[in-house]
């Protein structure tokens, strides 16, 4: 019988050589420490690799070499060679002697993440689209690397049970593995949710986040297209307007909001959820919402709202509300979180940047011969964003498992077990957006607009 992950492993295996992935642009962030400015070049130089070299991905690597004084970037692997000139560029300013890149360390195409990769690097950065994670994931673990793993790591069940595959087998080679979930590495918010995981708001009743901002990238008219450009180079170019390559904004962008819900429940999985979603700005192209709601129920019947929005001229807020029976949490509204209630706090200590301090533990980590394994949490956040959003595609109630489903739901559902002929369970998805064996030249229409109500659960 054939390995289902390394089935679905084996579909993402894209082999044309004119183009890799790209990543949102993002501001790149300043050093870390002055040691991080000093020279490397000794046998313990770590030789760190960055695959998807825009804005995320060079400031995740001038991040890196902020938190390790003794690394050099030394390979490059990205759909285009112009964004591995820029990042090439703009990391040099601020790290002179540390980022060499040699001609043959710069790796273009769809399979440039293998080359870089198996060219002699320790850690790898993982920073493009999401829809390449699953793959570029277990390569790296594959070669027994060292990995910063930027989020979401999938948009699909398919590319779910891929990476989590990855996650085990990084766990047996004792591989670190950090994610790009930030807020797990901020200094307030690891304070705050102490305090909320000792009960000083008392048990929690409910929680709202929400993430209202505007689109990460518009997509350019249909005549803005340079002829002769392939379908795929297209999409990739265009990427975030696309499902399969970022998973929709709830997945790509609102996940840290999810993430940080899932914090607040302890990890533990949502019994279901229902939403809604849709497209109220205009756009030639692309196949995403512009605005989720979502209502996840966790055990003992606790709703948790996740809402967001990437529509101009809106009123922008990213803010989580956790209610509990004495006070509650409030974190993203003004400079530091706090509780309001029968214990009053307020975070009043230094904020430093957690950008900076989950690289700081990835390559500490590495140099005492410790291990990080962010794998478990950064697959489940991940998961619960792409049921919540399938929730909304099709406008049904999505289930954690089929064991939970049964008609009346909730509690009585598992004393009546009678199973729901509407149970639909995102652990037995089947769902796989990722196409077969395309190049970039080729012609491929993704699906269309979901509409809810029509678009059908897979």
């Amino acid at each position: 019988m054939s390995d289902p992950a390394a089935t679905a492993f084996s579909r993402r295996r894209f082999l044309n050589a004119s183009g890799g992935a790209l990543l949102a642009p993002a501001v790149l962030t300043s050093a870390g420490s002055l040691l991080a400015q000093q020279k490397a070049d000794s046998n313990e130089t770590l030789k760190i690799g960055l695959i998807g070299c825009g804005g995320r991905g060079t400031g995740a690597a001038a991040q890196a070499l902020g938190a390790d004084y003794n690394s050099k970037i030394v390979a490059m692997a990205d759909a285009f060679d112009s964004q591995i000139e820029n990042s090439i560029k703009n990391l040099s300013t601020q790290f002179p002697d540390r980022v060499d890149v040699k001609p043959d360390k710069k790796f273009t195409g769809l399979d440039a993440y293998q080359k870089l990769i198996d060219c002699g690097v320790d850690v790898v950065l993982l920073a493009t689209p999401p829809g390449f994670r699953p793959l570029h994931l277990t390569a790296a673990v594959e070669a027994g690397k060292h990995i910063f793993c930027e989020k979401p790591m999938a948009v699909d069940a398919a590319g779910y049970r891929v990476a989590q595959a990855a996650v085990e087998k990084a766990k047996q080679k004792k591989l670190n593995l950090v994610a790009g979930f930030c807020w797990r590495y901020s200094t307030s918010r690891i304070e705050c949710y102490k305090r909320l995981h000792e009960g000083q708001i008392g048990d929690i009743t409910s929680i709202l986040a929400t993430y209202y901002a505007g689109p990460v990238k518009v997509m350019p008219p249909a005549a803005g297209r340079p002829a002769g450009m392939g379908d795929v180079e297209w999409q990739v170019r265009n990427w975030y307007n696309f499902s399969w390559l970022s998973g929709d904004s709830i997945v790509e962008q609102a996940v840290h909001s999810l993430d940080k819900i899932c914090w607040a429940m302890k990890d533990a999985p949502p019994v279901s959820v229902i939403g809604t979603g849709g497209r109220q700005r205009k756009a030639e192209g692309g196949n995403i919402f512009d605005h989720f709601h979502c209502a996840y129920e966790w055990e003992g019947g606790i709703i948790c709202h996740l809402t967001n929005r990437q529509i101009n001229g809106c009123h922008n807020e990213v803010i989580d509300n956790i209610q509990g029976t004495k006070g509650k949490l409030v974190i993203g509204k003004g400079s530091a979180p706090y509780i309001d209630g029968e214990k009053r706090w307020r975070w009043r200590g230094e904020e430093k940047n957690m950008y900076d301090l989950e690289h700081q533990a990835l390559f500490n980590a590495i140099r005492k011969g410790e291990v990080i394994n962010d794998g478990d949490r950064m697959m489940s956040s991940t998961i619960i964003a792409i049921m919540g959003r399938e929730a909304a595609y099709t406008g049904q109630k999505i289930l954690w498992k089929e064991e939970a489903a049964a008609e009346g739901g909730g509690k009585d559902a598992k004393a009546d077990k009678k199973p729901s002929r509407t149970a639909l369970a995102i652990m037995s998805s089947k769902q796989d957006l990722a196409p077969d064996n395309l190049q970039f030249a080729d012609h491929f229409e993704p699906g269309p607009l979901p509409i809810p109500g029509e678009t059908q659960f897979v």
